[in-house]
């Protein structure tokens, strides 16, 4: 048996009878009716839906009474599949096992147990003729061939396998396709300018049109959304695929109207009310002509709430085609209540890019067994993209088919995939192999969840009491009301495994998310341009800085935050915002950010210091210049530069600018550089503080060689001539106690020698006074090196001796002069 998607289904159930143009709505409080016309959010009539039309194969299992089965063969293309018998109350007592064959590599899956469905309409709906039970589903992929084995004590009786094919399409892309809905507000159900019976009245039968774009007025202005917080609109709005059959929608919060004055437009703002009647009743090429009929009572506009609707794909986005569901409006509650969660158990091997397929496959299955839609309100995938659902408005209390027995007064959220643990208790009925939710599906059940309660003001960590309408449910009694958790799971009102363990043990996640006030708020870093700094447990900045900080509530949850200095609020982002730039006062500050839940609870972090520091850096000790030691030639003397900076709050940073550019320690206090003989050089410094306030210093020296021609010389000198030596020429000694004495005027002096393995050694007076011995023998030959020096706080004459030692066996000394610094 093979079924298509096609002519529009019959109705069920009483309604009012109204008779309306297409295009037209009742306005809630109003008793108005009022012109429609279908907008995109550029403001232009919207195209017609994007239909994606579905099949699906049914195949029948043959065999004795406790085994039936399906011979592996070949079938037309299908992705999903599920096994069904004809009666619903029936459950399955066995085991069905299936496998598939890939349609891309010819090869054969392993075996896959499929636990049973869980999801089930209320008696009112499951109990039609018609509606058959049925196995979870199995998403499989492109596929064409099948084997299907069924045994067990008593098998259900018409038992099918049932290959569904999506067709190709849908979006998984949520985007702003605002359109427009009212309601009558006074409660009548029907205009005071229209018959309320055509039987009973001699007014002309309006024929509602295909287009309502033909038939009513287009609205001056583009659809625009409107934040939560704002003004409401003088009428609601629609659900933007029932109305426009547009595909998705990024929607603002549902509003209240201001008076009950009758509109002259309706506002594009909100998104999921009342659908108009010509998307209740679909124009379809095999449909039967029935009366449109407006649902009876009229359900209520859902309250005003400040928790924003967050963005779906739409049943038009993924490509439902309405005219496969029954037509006319769903049965509606009053309010939800309660959201159970669920899990669709069709593995989870699939692509996002797939989800739209997955969710017409269950809308093609659901249909099949006899339902008069989705039985899911919506659906989230684990990317977190989530879907509209059952046909009826997204904002408004749909009686879904998802949790039998509580399906009033509440909303089925149907996490695609299967998230059991089969090693801690859940069934193992199924052998689909589960896995933990993402955090992406987490945080998408948690903006529906407190987008629905916040409509009814359910807090998301509080309970409900539901009332059991079934009489047939394991566990449960009819009649009797029993108080749930406002977001539970399935398990919770119907005897299943559902939502699987993984999936349940996130619901404590998903209620603090959707309840608020934010969790984990705090500031994690203070930073200046060049990025955070501390000092001690605080931080440091000049008086403009960027304040950073972190939730563990995810961001979609968050209406907005601000940053606190000192108490006052000085900066507001969105809540999907991680950071601000604020400006402060010199001074000591403390921190805070506040953030805001959708719900507007509020979490403030704890206080974090901040020092913004205006003062530069300072110098105690000013730079000051001496010889060093080292290599020395006319064009680089050795020298050092010494100097101490510091800072209240601390020192970043520290760099020579002159004569040479060098990156210093923040600690640094000295600096060994070069200086070119015979001209002044300029040594220059700076010094950055935490906060990037900068101070400058610096100190100018000439040094001078003095050779030894300009020495007076006691005992035996030998000049010796080499490249090597300064100007070409050195003095060396070998005879004890000879002497060479420079008479100089400086702030530094160094004495400069040639070292060899044979070098001796000297003894060197200042002034008459014996400083040192110094001993010149080196493994490796060295020419003019500053071997000794000495600094004075400012310059003055002085005279510099050496004295020849006469080390036993190496007297020899060899000296290049000595080196002058002013």
């Amino acid at each position: 048996m093979r079924t298509e998607a096609g002519g529009a289904r019959a109705p069920r159930g009483r309604r009012a009878r109204t008779w309306l143009a297409a295009g037209t709505v009742l306005v809630a409080g109003t008793g108005a009716v009022v012109a429609l016309r279908a907008t995109s959010d550029t403001g232009t009539a919207a195209e017609g839906p994007q239909v994606v039309h579905t099949s699906v194969d049914s195949l029948e299992l043959t065999g004795s009474a406790g085994e039936r089965v399906l011979a592996a063969r070949s079938t037309k293309a299908f992705r999903m599949l599920a096994v069904s018998w004809q009666d619903p109350g029936v459950r399955l007592d066995g085991t069905v096992r299936v496998r598939t064959r890939s349609s891309a590599t010819g090869t054969w899956s392993d075996w896959q147990a499929l636990g049973a469905g869980d999801a089930q309409p209320d008696p009112a709906e499951r109990d039609r003729a018609g509606v058959r039970g049925g196995t979870a589903p199995l998403w499989a992929g492109p596929s064409d061939g099948v084997q299907v084995k069924a045994d067990g004590k008593t098998l259900p009786k018409g038992l099918t396998v049932d290959l569904v094919d999506p067709g190709k399409g849908g979006s998984t892309t949520p985007a702003m396709d605002a359109a427009a809905y009212a309601m009558p507000a006074d409660g009548e159900e029907t205009p005071t300018d229209r018959p309320t019976d055509p039987e009973t009245s001699s007014a002309p039968e309006q024929t509602p049109s295909d287009d309502p774009a033909e038939s009513t007025p287009a609205p001056t202005d583009s659809a625009t959304e409107t934040p939560a917080e704002s003004t409401p609109p003088a009428s609601p709005t629609a659900e933007p695929s029932q109305s426009t059959g547009a595909g998705t929608t990024a929607p603002a919060s549902p509003t209240a109207p201001t008076s009950t004055a009758p509109p002259t437009s309706a506002s594009p703002t909100a998104p999921g009310y009342l659908p108009s009647l010509s998307a209740a009743y679909p124009s379809c090429a095999s449909a039967s002509a029935v009366p449109q009929t407006m649902p009876s009572p009229l359900p209520a506009q859902p309250p005003t709430t400040k928790v924003p609707a967050p963005p779906f794909v739409t049943r038009a986005g993924w490509g439902a085609d309405e005219c496969a569901r029954d037509t006319g409006y769903p049965d509606y509650g009053h309010t939800v209540k309660a959201v159970f969660v669920h899990h669709t158990d069709t593995t989870n091997a699939y692509s996002c890019a797939d989800s739209p397929s997955i969710v017409r496959s269950l809308y093609a299955l659901h249909l099949h067994q006899g339902w008069r839609d989705l039985g899911y309100n919506f659906l989230v995938d684990k990317c977190g993209t989530i879907f509209e659902g059952r046909f009826g408005g997204a904002a408004m209390p749909v009686i879904g088919a998802q949790t039998y027995g509580f399906n009033t007064d509440s909303m089925g959220i149907a996490a695609i995939g299967t998230y059991t643990d089969l090693t801690g208790g859940d069934s193992k009925a199924s052998t689909i192999v589960g896995a933990a939710p993402s955090q992406a599906m987490v945080t998408a059940i948690s903006r529906i969840a407190a987008w629905k309660l916040g409509m009814s003001g359910v807090s998301p960590t509080g309970t409900s009491s539901l009332t059991e309408g079934a009489k047939d449910s394991y566990g449960f009694t009819f009649g009797k009301a029993y108080t749930m958790n406002a977001v539970s799971g399935h398990r919770n009102g119907f005897a299943t495994d559902c939502p699987g363990n993984q999936l349940y043990a996130k619901l404590d996640t998903v209620r603090s998310y959707a309840a608020g006030p934010p969790a984990g708020v705090g500031v994690t870093s203070v930073d200046t341009p060049s990025g955070p700094v501390r000092s001690g447990t605080g931080y440091v900045t000049g008086t403009t800085a960027t304040v950073r900080w972190s939730t563990s509530t995810p961001a979609s949850l968050l209406s907005g935050a601000e940053v606190l200095v000192d108490g006052t609020s000085v900066a507001k982002v969105a809540g999907t915002a991680t950071s601000a730039p604020v400006k402060l006062t010199s001074g000591r500050h403390t921190v805070q950010v506040r953030a805001t839940h959708v719900s507007g609870r509020t979490t403030t972090s704890a206080a974090v210091t901040v020092t913004a520091d205006t003062t530069r850096p300072t110098y105690p000790t000013a730079p000051s210049v001496q010889l060093g030691k080292g290599t020395v030639n006319t064009a680089g003397v050795p020298v050092t530069v010494s100097w101490k900076a510091a800072d209240d709050n601390g020192l970043r940073s520290q760099a020579a600018t002159s004569p040479t550019a060098k990156t210093l320690t923040a600690t640094s206090t000295s600096w060994p550089t070069t200086a070119k003989s015979a001209t002044a050089t300029k040594f220059g410094l700076t010094a950055t503080d935490l906060a990037g306030n900068t101070a400058t210093a610096s100190v100018t020296g000439t040094p001078t060689l003095l050779q030894e021609s300009s020495a007076k010389a006691t005992g035996t000198w030998t000049k010796r001539s080499s490249s090597s030596y300064l100007g070409g020429y050195s003095s060396s000694s070998g005879t004890k106690s000879a002497s060479l004495t420079w008479t100089f005027k400086g702030r530094s002096v160094a004495w400069i020698a040639s070292r060899a393995s044979t070098s001796g050694a000297v003894q060197i007076y200042v002034d008459g006074t014996l400083q040192t011995t110094v001993d010149l023998k080196s493994a490796t030959t060295a020419y003019r090196q500053a071997m000794w020096t000495k600094s004075w706080s400012s310059a003055a004459q002085h005279t510099l001796k050496i004295v020849v030692v006469g080390t036993s066996g190496r007297p020899t000394v060899t000296t290049d002069g000595i080196a002058v610094l002013n």
